[in-house]
């Protein structure tokens, strides 16, 4: 388990095209798009061994955040997309996006994994998370398994059937 520590803040400030991380390192964003559902940003990502360049989509109506990382040669993880549980809020341009710990790990059309669900519980216990917030992170949860195991894990045919349509720049 990794080290305790508070629920995570990221934030996306479309006005002056950056990414605020949890640390408060401010990251030059190359895209940012809006759409009914959500928020998309492309980046790269100075300094991170394991990976170059970063795209995600909010999707605050899901509880989502959808990360494709692009690995860096002898880094490379068997995923195609990282989904975050979040709550998602707004500020005039600035969206914020607070991480509830608990992840999935999808290889795209063949299969789904839930991690640190041991964080949340940790989280929890040392009143970290409020009850509230860990239930609205298993139900975020619980609805993303079961939408993506009802469409063979194909992420596109299940945002498909809520009117969400993803673009990427390396997936077609």
């Amino acid at each position: 388990m990794a080290a305790l520590h508070p629920p995570k803040v990221e934030i996306f400030d479309t006005a002056e095209r950056a990414n605020i991380d949890p640390k408060g390192i401010v990251r030059a964003v190359e895209e940012f798009r809006e759409e009914p559902f959500g928020l998309y940003l492309a980046r790269p990502t100075p300094g991170r061994a394991q990976f170059h360049y970063l795209e995600s989509w909010l999707l605050p109506g899901l509880g989502l955040r959808v990360t494709d990382f692009w690995f860096s040669p002898g880094h490379e993880r068997d995923q195609d997309f990282y989904l975050d549980v979040v709550r998602v809020r707004r500020d005039g341009p600035r969206w914020i996006a607070t991480d509830l710990y608990v992840d999935l790990v999808l290889k795209d059309k063949l299969s789904l994994r839930v991690i640190d669900t041991d964080e949340l519980l940790a989280a929890v216990t040392a009143g970290l998370l409020s009850a509230e917030d860990a239930e609205y992170a298993l139900t975020t949860t619980y609805a993303a398994v079961e939408g993506l195991a009802a469409h063979g894990y194909d992420l596109a045919a299940w945002l498909s059937t809520r009117d969400i349509s993803l673009t990427w720049r390396r997936h077609p």
